[in-house]
């Protein structure tokens, strides 16, 4: 038995795939969790982490891939800084001034997006029936970071040049320090059919907000 479990960890992914084909609540709650794990992990240990996101072609079953169009399968990846600085000042940030936190995740069938829209009267979306606007520069997919990371340490399969930086008082920013916390930033995604994105668009989208300050997150469905 004991050299099975051994076997078993040997033979076990690197990563968790998700294929979520239409269950974009599962989507949704997978990139929060993320988003949680990275935020207490730099409060805990009085760090920094970066939540990294990437997309490829899902059509390719193959993954990394470099095919266009880059739509439908979401890779995430969490980091931290090893002595607790905000070690993101080169590009890209120096392997080994950072840990490995977690398993890469990767989710299928879901593409990353940029929702619009002007605040109305009443002080709601105009995309969502709830939804507080957030404006472009503070959603994940909008700007590249100058400053992301790579995965494996020191590996160049993924580079992920959007992300997520929580500092060790649990405040958010979007590609590093470059964006100054604010009242939400968002993850804004759309299910995809394959690595087409629907058009029209679907009836079942997701924004993801979380606060700067606050890091809370919050999730919005359409």
């Amino acid at each position: 038995m004991a050299i099975i479990a051994i076997l078993l960890l040997l033979v076990a992914p690197t990563f968790t795939n998700i294929k979520s084909a239409g269950d974009v609540t599962g989507a949704a709650y997978t990139i929060k969790g993320m988003l949680d794990t990275a935020r207490t992990y730099a409060m805990a240990n009085n760090t920094y982490t970066w939540v990294g996101f990437y997309e490829e072609n899902v059509a390719n079953l193959a993954s990394p891939n470099p095919d266009n169009p880059k739509i439908g399968r979401i890779v995430m990846s969490i980091v931290a800084s090893k002595d607790g600085t905000n070690v993101a000042t080169t590009n890209p940030i120096g392997p080994t001034k950072l840990n490995q936190v977690g398993k890469l995740t990767k989710i299928e069938n879901v593409h990353l997006t940029i929702f619009t829209g002007s605040l109305s009267g009443n002080g709601t979306g105009s995309t969502f029936p709830t939804r507080p606007t957030v404006s472009a520069t503070y959603c994940v997919g909008n700007t590249a970071s100058t400053t992301p990371f790579q995965y494996p340490l020191g590996g160049t399969q993924y580079t992920f040049n959007y992300a997520v930086q929580f500092g060790s008082d649990g405040a958010a920013r979007v590609n590093n320090s470059a964006n100054d916390p604010q009242t939400a930033a968002e993850i804004g995604f759309e299910p995809t059919h394959g690595a087409v994105v629907p058009n029209p668009t679907p009836a079942n989208l997701v924004a993801i907000q979380f606060g700067g300050v606050g890091g809370g997150v919050i999730i919005y469905r359409k």
